[in-house]
């Protein structure tokens, strides 16, 4: 029996499934596994991560959305340049000599400007840069849907292997009211001179044995529900947890489930959404090539202004403006693009390859959870009769022995073959339930 104990601690994994919405439950002193789950979906920090990625994302296709706004820029400058337009020196004889002295341009220079640029059209970057904004957020929230589905799977581990250790124990529990009913018996058969002391002391060490099991299934039980409590915030003590019900044909539709075109597991829209924004960096690669149209308008206050002849002439500053519109057209972008195209494409294929080994090992493991189920079942067919026919021959052995045809170690020996019977077929049936839940989780149903 000590054989079982590390068995009993240490089955694990487990399996999950993202469950439907969650029943109200009318039993106040039941906890059901759908709501553990809900409660460590809500009590789990990285639940915080989907407001987070939410902002992220709405600060990001604002930013891209103002692209179109007007561009408003102030500036000044003040400069001084070793040559600047002057008259000819014979129209400047000229005027020299009808009395008219004329300089020409000041060689300092100064204004202070109003510039306003409107987008007319950018080439398509503002719109790959919201698709691409949008997308990567989609990444980001499947993929914290993701590590959410893990923690599903440990508190599952802890649903299951604390129904797996309340079995145990109350088998073992079992095991010691019938070795406390056989110990009286011995007892009674040693007063009246038909057992010996030896006899006596084998039932009592077992009791003691089977005593201190007990002892270190519930304190395993104990740390499995301390950890159960953690994740989910909330105190289990007084409550009783229940093996999930399933049925026949849940296991038969799995890998019908699993080949559906459209995507289950949080893997697999991981990887749409990374198509997805590898599409919207190819937009934004093409949308580099593309000229780019826009309205304008400068209005300043300095010298010399836009009239050079009245600036020679006249030293004084003054208002001038002057509005159009403009085409950009960076012919530089073109040097990289069929590479940064082709790494774009590279990496689109890697993603296809990375889903088709996904959907490969996915399946793989769907066939071999189908194939565990159909064992269990049939094994488990056969524990019923199994653990009737070893209650029989242990009520044989304890008759046997108060008549004195067999010894106490004989008696033992009987007793801990049905507790092992019993114990394999409560375990074999939590096992089953746990198939059924991995296979579930495989294609996230």
């Amino acid at each position: 029996m000590n054989k079982l104990i590390p068995f009993m601690i240490l089955l694990c994994p487990l399996a999950i499934a993202f469950s439907p919405a969650i029943a109200q439950n009318t039993h106040s002193d039941i906890l059901t596994i759908e709501e553990c789950r809900a409660l460590a979906g809500k009590n789990y920090p990285e639940i915080k991560q989907y407001d987070l990625i939410s902002r992220s994302r709405q600060y990001t296709i604002s930013n891209a959305g103002k692209s179109y706004l007007p561009q408003v820029t102030l500036f000044g400058q003040a400069t001084w340049q070793n040559e600047v337009p002057s008259f000819p020196s014979a129209l400047g004889n000229m005027l020299a000599q009808s009395g008219m002295s004329m300089s020409g341009m000041d060689k300092t220079q100064y204004k202070v400007a109003l510039e306003v640029n409107q987008n007319i059209w950018d080439g398509g970057k503002s719109s790959a840069d919201k698709k691409l904004a949008q997308t990567e957020s989609i990444e980001q929230q499947n993929s914290a849907d993701s590590d959410l589905y893990g923690v599903e799977g440990r508190v599952d581990d802890l649903y299951f292997g604390i129904l797996l250790l309340d079995k145990r124990i109350s088998q073992t529990n079992l095991t010691v009211q019938l070795l406390k009913s056989n110990l009286d018996k011995m007892r009674s058969m040693l007063k009246n001179g038909v057992a010996t002391q030896s006899d006596a002391d084998a039932v009592e060490a077992q009791l003691l044995t089977v005593n201190q099991q007990v002892n270190q299934l519930k304190s395993a039980r104990d740390s499995y529900a301390v950890m159960l409590e953690i994740f989910i915030g909330k105190e289990i003590k007084g409550k009783r947890l229940v093996l999930p019900e399933v049925t026949d044909n849940e296991d038969s539709t799995g890998i019908n489930l699993l080949i559906s075109l459209a995507p289950q597991r949080p893997e697999q829209k991981i990887f749409e959404a990374k198509s997805n924004s590898l599409a919207a960096k190819e937009e934004l690669v093409k949308s580099s090539t593309r000229p780019k149209f826009g309205l304008f308008a400068q209005g300043f206050y300095g010298y010399p202004g836009f009239d050079y002849f009245q600036s020679m002439v006249n030293k004084n500053p003054g208002w001038n403006a002057i509005a159009g519109v403009k085409m950009v057209w960076n012919f530089g972008a073109y040097y990289t693009r069929k590479n940064d195209l082709n790494k774009i494409r590279t990496a689109q294929q890697q993603v296809n390859v990375q889903n088709d080994v996904f959907l490969f090992n996915t399946k793989l493991q769907a066939t071999q959870e189908n194939g565990e189920i159909t064992r269990l079942k049939k094994a488990l067919s056969d524990d019923d009769k199994i653990v009737s026919l070893r209650t029989s021959v242990r009520k044989a052995a304890e008759s046997k022995l108060k008549n004195g045809i067999i010894d106490t170690n004989d008696l033992l020996g009987k007793i801990t073959d049905e507790s092992d019977a019993v114990t394999a077929r409560s375990a074999r049936e939590i096992e089953l339930v746990k198939a059924v839940y991995q296979l579930k989780h495989l294609v996230n149903r």
